[in-house]
Formats: C-alpha cells, sequence, structure tokens
C-alpha cells in the first residue's frame, strides 16, 4: 500500500509546499496553505501502469470548412448574447457572482424556460434542499416548469444518476466548491475537491454532449474562489455583477471560447425575478440631474452594444497636504492622466483640490473612450459651469492633449440619436466614419484647450486652497476678538 503523502496547498491559487509556511509565494496571499492529501488516485504504481505505445493519428491542414457549433438557447435574450448565442453542446460554463446578487435566480428562470421548451433539464443544488428551490421557483412564477431537481454533493453518485437513460441537455451545479469525491482525501470546498469534481463533471460533458453550469462563489476581492485552474479548464467564465443598493444586474464574460467577451447582458432585479433590459442606456440616464455642473454624458460601447451612462465630477479645495482622488467605476490611473494633461497643456491648476470621480448607476467602464467626458466632467465642477443637457462626449485624450479617434462612432451616434440628444463633442478623425451622424450638431475637437476654454467661458471658479486658508484665518481671528470681548 502507498504511504499517504501529506502537502500543504494553497487554497487560493493551488500552489503545493512541502511545509507550512504563513506567506504563498505563488500568489502572495497569507494564511492560505491547508494541510491535505495530495496521494488520491492520482498516484498509480509503476507495476500497473498501462504498457501500450501510442496510436497514429491523422494530421490534418488549416484548409477546410468545420460546421458551426450547435446552440441551445437559454429563452433569455441578454444571456444568449453574453454566451455568444446559447450553450454549446458538451461545453461548461463557470457562473460566478457575490452572494445574493441573483445567481440561482438567473439560473432558475434560464432552465424553466429552457425546460417549457421540452428540452430535459436537471438542477441539482449542493447548498439548497430541494423545498428551497421550489420555493424561489413559485415565488418567480415557475413552479410548474418541467425541471428535474435534485440536492447531491458527491460526483460520483450524480455522474451516475446523469448517465441512466437520454443525457441532459442542460445540467447546472450550485454550487462546485460544494461537491465531493472519492478520488481525493480532502474536504469539500479545498482545491484538491474543488480540482478534481471539476474534472469529473468536465469529462461527463465532453462524452455525453450536455452543457453544464458551474456555479462558483468570489473572495472579497471579486474574483471567482478556488484554483485558478479551473478557470482555464472550463470554456466560458461568466460574471454577474452588481451592486446592492442597485436594481440592475451585470452579466459579463470574462472569458469564452465559443463566443465574444466583450458583450454584456443588462437585468434589472424586480421582485419576480430578472427582468431583461434590452435599452440600457434609457436605465442609466432615466434619473439624471439635468443642469447641474460636474455631470457629462458618455457614449460608450460594451462589445457591439452602444450603451450611454452618465459621468458625475466633484472637484473641492482641499484642506489637506496632500490632495484626495476617489474614483468609482473607472480606473485611477486613466483619472491621474486626465489631471495631468489638464494641467500641463490646458493651464488647469487642479493640485490644491480635491477630486471625487464616480459612474452613475454602477457601471464600471474600461475604454479610452470616457477621456473626453471625463475632462468635460471635471472643468464643469471646477468652473462650476453645467454642460449642455442634450451634449454627449466621447474621444480618447493623449498625453499631449490632441482628441484621438475611437472606433464605432457612428453606432454611438445613432444610440445618441435615438434617445434624444442634439449634440455631440467628439474627435476631428470621426466625422468621416460611414454610418452618418445620427441628425447631431457635431462638435469635432483637434485638442482638449478649445473645449477647456469653452467651459470655462460659462462659469464661476471656485476658490482655490490659498482663498481657503485665508478665509479660515478670518474665522480664527474672529472667534479669538469675540472670546476677547466676552472676558
Amino acid at each position: 500500500m502507498a504511504k499517504a503523502s501529506l502537502s500543504f496547498v494553497c487554497q487560493n491559487c493551488g500552489a503545493a509546499y512541502n511545509r507550512w509556511q504563513g506567506k504563498c509565494e505563488a500568489c502572495g496571499e497569507w494564511n492560505t496553505l491547508s494541510e491535505e492529501d495530495v496521494t488520491g488516485a492520482a498516484s498509480v504504481p509503476a507495476s500497473i501502469r498501462s504498457k501500450r505505445r501510442g496510436r497514429q493519428f491523422q494530421l490534418e491542414t488549416l484548409a477546410g470548412q468545420s460546421p458551426d457549433a450547435p446552440r441551445l438557447a437559454s429563452g433569455l435574450a441578454e444571456l444568449d448574447r453574453v454566451t455568444g448565442g446559447g450553450f454549446v453542446r458538451g461545453s461548461v460554463l463557470l457562473v460566478g457572482g457575490d452572494p445574493g446578487i441573483g445567481k440561482s435566480t438567473l439560473l432558475t428562470q434560464a432552465t424553466s424556460l429552457m425546460a417549457k421548451a421540452g428540452h430535459r433539464i436537471v438542477y441539482i443544488s449542493g447548498e439548497e434542499a430541494v423545498a428551497q428551490v421550489r420555493l424561489r421557483a413559485a415565488r418567480l412564477g415557475l413552479a410548474n416548469a418541467p425541471v428535474q431537481l435534485a440536492a447531491e454533493t458527491s460526483v460520483e453518485d450524480i455522474i451516475a444518476t446523469l448517465s441512466d437513460g437520454k443525457p441532459p441537455r442542460l445540467i447546472v451545479i450550485d454550487s462546485i466548491q460544494t461537491m465531493w469525491t472519492d478520488t481525493v482525501e480532502s474536504a469539500p470546498g479545498t482545491v484538491t475537491q474543488v480540482r478534481a469534481s471539476a474534472q469529473a463533471l468536465i469529462r461527463f460533458a465532453k462524452k455525453s454532449g450536455a452543457a453544464i453550469i458551474l456555479v462558483g462563489h468570489v473572495t472579497k476581492d471579486g474574483q471567482i474562489a478556488g484554483p485558478r485552474v479551473v478557470e482555464h479548464m472550463v470554456d466560458a467564465v461568466l460574471s454577474f455583477e452588481g451592486e446592492g443598493s442597485q436594481q440592475f444586474r451585470i452579466l459579463r464574460a470574462v472569458k469564452n471560447r465559443f463566443g465574444p467577451t466583450d458583450e454584456i447582458g443588462v437585468f434589472e432585479m424586480t421582485g419576480l425575478g430578472l427582468r431583461e433590459v434590452s435599452n440600457p442606456s434609457e436605465l442609466f440616464l432615466s434619473e439624471r440631474d439635468l443642469g447641474s455642473p460636474g455631470t457629462a454624458v458618455f457614449a460608450g460601447m460594451e462589445g457591439t452594444r452602444p450603451v450611454l451612462c452618465e459621468l458625475q465630477a466633484l472637484v473641492v479645495p482641499t484642506t489637506l497636504g496632500t490632495p484626495r482622488r476617489a474614483v468609482v467605476g473607472w480606473d485611477s490611473s486613466r483619472l491621474s492622466m486626465v489631471l495631468a494633461v489638464l494641467e500641463a497643456h490646458c493651464g488647469v491648476k487642479l493640485a490644491g483640490y480635491d477630486v471625487y470621480f464616480n459612474v452613475a448607476g454602477g457601471l464600471r467602464i474600461n475604454e479610452p473612450a470616457a477621456d473626453l467626458a471625463a475632462a468635460a466632467a471635471l472643468v464643469s465642477s471646477l468652473a462650476n459651469a453645467p454642460l449642455p443637457p442634450d451634449a454627449v462626449y466621447f474621444g480618447e485624450i493623449s498625453l499631449s492633449g490632441a482628441v484621438r479617434p475611437v472606433a464605432q462612432a457612428a453606432a454611438r451616434l445613432k444610440e445618441a440619436a435615438k434617445l434624444g440628444f442634439a449634440r455631440a463633442f467628439l474627435p476631428e478623425a470621426a466625422r468621416g466614419d460611414g454610418g452618418g451622424d445620427g441628425g447631431l450638431s457635431l462638435n469635432t475637437l483637434g485638442g482638449l484647450t478649445a473645449l477647456v476654454a469653452d467651459i470655462a467661458a460659462r462659469g464661476t471658479p471656485k476658490p482655490g486652497r490659498d482663498n481657503v486658508k485665508s478665509t479660515n484665518q478670518e474665522k480664527n481671528a474672529a472667534t479669538a476678538r469675540f472670546r476677547r470681548q466676552e472676558g
């Protein structure tokens, strides 16, 4: 009998060590090493290993045609948009999100719609009982959907049950951290168990042709808990994002072997479950504060879909030695670059001001086309000059102060015109893009200086840090005189 081999495995990245140590050298996390038996069934004695030689296989060329992978529509257009048109046979998807964000609700709605379409759908829950899943379905009005339910955590029992009869079209495992297999001697939720359980389920999906959705928990940093190797094993990784104070949820593809990775699906959380949002721009702009300084509408792109959102900036005099920079929904390094360009090429002095920047609605922007809208919002707040409420902004700002063109300008203008906007501030090179201007009045910009001068001419600058200090000195002097008079 082989001697058990113990190792210390990092529960964050899966790195193994011979002895315990406080910090994992692979990922840099502290106190994540756990003692596990890594012998399992992976180590096979050399005496019983196969002695057969490798077989020859046929090599093919790059030329030729391959049929597109057949897809299974989920019944939710936003979910199909993110997956690339539906679920591919034999594919495995990993869905992650914060607790209570709505992962189980989304999958319950999708599986119910697919089951009503005549497909065999199996929902296996490792965290909830069957009665709890039925209660959620009843709350969503989907109790009559022919979805096959089970509350099981053993991978071997699950595979044996699903192998009996016709294989299902879709299987939901909620969640992968609760699954365990007899092949490894570790507790459920550990790196070894998650890796082995996911490998067994993936192997079953490839053999049977059934699509499998694995639900994964996330860490405090928003990363899917467990080893990163699981993300490499699956075909697609979907992230379900949203703020607890906001009613909408965003489904984003982090990895997708059968579709794009830049598409998003927008849902709105209601009392009857998740509702699809076909036009997210109306949702993000529904509560705009018209006529307020420091707000600009950005015409962005999320994959092939144009999305308009509001950028908010607040510039106030600082009372600290080092001004504060707070950013929500945008890259803080990108904001620092825009501030540096404004100060170096436009004469906007922001060294004595605190800057607070926010993307309204909780949306996260990753494209550089938001530079122009961010600069307009910052200057508007500093100069106390409201921007035109019927204008949109998009364009990339270079370090020289020039406004560079961005992709898909025609789609941005068309979406802005559809929502009732009348003018657009954009780079000069974007005027010649095919597709027209959408009926908007175009204000082309070659550099950032012209935009800053136009905004500053319509406002009143706020007092700087020196004025704040003098004001505080006057207040302190008045307080001292009042105390002397009382004495």
